[in-house]
């Protein structure tokens, strides 16, 4: 089935843009407030944000954003995990998944796994690490 295009969407766009695939585990992984983070996407201009395997430490520091809206798809965890927002803890399982507006303080309570959906595109410097 063929799909329509959108109308904002201009035939020389159509034209330059290619599918990338991306094997997340093979990202070097960087340090973040809640553990390792692997980010993937930085570079593809047609998609407005990062995407983030990410594995939870079971210390990942309470941090906020400023801009970003993140959504966390919880894919392992351990029993008893939680994600904690603004201070109210929520227990998770594997495939909850968790919308984080820009400003709300958050962390992941237990080791887990998860993919993190950032937009717009990660920058470190739009995090802020707080005091737990």
């Amino acid at each position: 089935m063929k799909h329509p295009i959108p109308p904002n969407v201009t035939s020389s766009a159509l034209e330059m843009a290619e599918p990338r695939i991306v094997d997340l585990t093979a990202i070097e992984p960087v340090s973040c407030p809640c553990g390792q983070a692997r980010r993937a996407f930085a570079d593809f201009p047609e998609f407005p944000g990062t995407v983030h395997l990410t594995d939870i430490d079971a210390d990942a520091q309470p941090h906020r954003h400023r801009e970003h809206t993140e959504v966390y798809v919880i894919l392992e965890c351990e029993p008893g995990a939680a994600i904690e927002l603004d201070g109210v803890r929520t227990p998770v399982s594997p495939l909850t998944a968790v919308a984080i507006p820009p400003g709300v303080v958050h962390r992941a309570i237990g080791m887990m796994r998860t993919l993190v959906i950032c937009h717009p595109e990660f920058d470190p410097l739009d995090e802020d690490l707080l005091k737990s």
